[in-house]
């Protein structure tokens, strides 16, 4: 700092006027001493500026897969909302690991992240209590935290597979399949009450062999939906838990022998879907807006608020496109 000061030929509360952007500068000063800085090559030493504020203006992201297509909005409006505050976004992936997903965590913490948005791959964080206690805001998505008390932003699950189930019962379908993800999910256990739901309020029996829980690998889902297309039982529609089981569930049914096409739901909007002939019919949630609603939250806590922790659900929407409009054979 007295190096720019003498270079700009102002004093040193100038120069940390400038560097805080505090006002009381005028603009030709605040330009002089900006030039100064520029051609020192100086750079805001950030670990001294958290010695003396005690925030680091980070926040860190724990994600289940950076390269699963719902993240990516999720990802992007928390950095941008994050952005807004003047706050840097760090973030990694749990591969749905409850031990990575708490090693991953703990070491943003140790980082000293001001605050930490999870998408919980455990059910146990307790593991938190002490970092929470020590101040770092902590706000989960997309599914609650287990044991603890926190604010959590989540799609209401339940009412977008009730309603997708529902808008095939009312194409005239009967015999529905449902293709989820694995039974300790939230997200996949409230989709399946969802489709419960539908079936029951329609009067409607669910055959064992119609629900599959499980890895959502392509040759899994693929070998589901084919035992669920065949048979005496067999279904004429299938409503697919998340966009990675409708993708592959669309290539099983483009293979599929029988000449009457097969209804199709899925939980999720994907890329492209609009394109294919039948377009897909999608219950969508609003990833992005996860994401802002999470983070404001976020620093809401962080400026200070003393709000209890708070369970916040987002409404989802249903898209008709064709799929899911399909009636089953005469």
């Amino acid at each position: 700092m007295k190096d720019v000061a003498a270079r700009a030929g102002v004093g040193l509360k100038t120069v940390s006027r400038v560097v805080n952007g505090e006002p009381g500068v005028t603009p030709a000063t605040v330009s002089r001493v900006q030039q100064a800085i520029e051609a020192l090559g100086f750079r805001r030493n950030d670990s001294a500026r958290v010695l003396r504020k005690g925030r680091t203006a980070t926040v860190g992201l724990v994600l289940e897969d950076l390269a699963d297509p719902f993240y990516g909005p999720l990802n992007r409006a928390v950095e941008e909302v994050a952005r807004s505050h003047g706050a840097l976004l760090i973030n990694g992936s749990s591969a749905e690991d409850p031990e990575r997903e708490r090693e991953l965590a703990l070491a943003l913490c140790a980082r000293r992240v001001d605050g930490l948005i999870v998408i919980p791959a455990g059910d146990d964080h307790r593991y938190l209590e002490p970092e929470i206690r020590a101040g770092v805001a902590t706000v989960f998505v997309d599914r609650p935290p287990g044991r603890i008390e926190a604010d959590v932003v989540l799609s209401d699950g339940f009412a977008g597979a009730r309603e997708g189930v529902a808008h095939l019962i009312v194409a005239g379908h009967r015999r529905i399949g449902f293709i989820g993800d694995q039974p300790h999910i939230h997200t996949a256990a409230e989709r399946l009450r969802g489709y419960r739901a539908a079936m029951a309020e329609a009067g409607l029996p669910v055959a064992p062999s119609w629900v599959s829980l499980g890895l959502t690998a392509p040759d899994n889902v693929a070998a589901t939906a084919r035992a669920m297309l065949a048979g005496p039982e067999r279904v004429t529609a299938l409503f697919a838990g998340n966009n990675r089981v409708t993708v592959t569930v669309v290539r099983v049914l483009a293979g599929h022998p029988d000449p009457h096409p097969v209804a199709l739901v899925g939980f999720d909007d994907f890329e492209l879907a609009d394109l294919l002939r039948p377009g897909v019919t999608v219950v969508a949630q609003d990833a992005a807006a996860l994401g802002r609603v999470a983070t404001d939250r976020l620093f809401q806590r962080l400026g200070g608020a003393a709000l209890p922790p708070t369970r916040i659900e987002l409404p989802t929407r249903l898209i008709p496109r064709g799929s899911g409009e399909l009636p089953p054979p005469a």
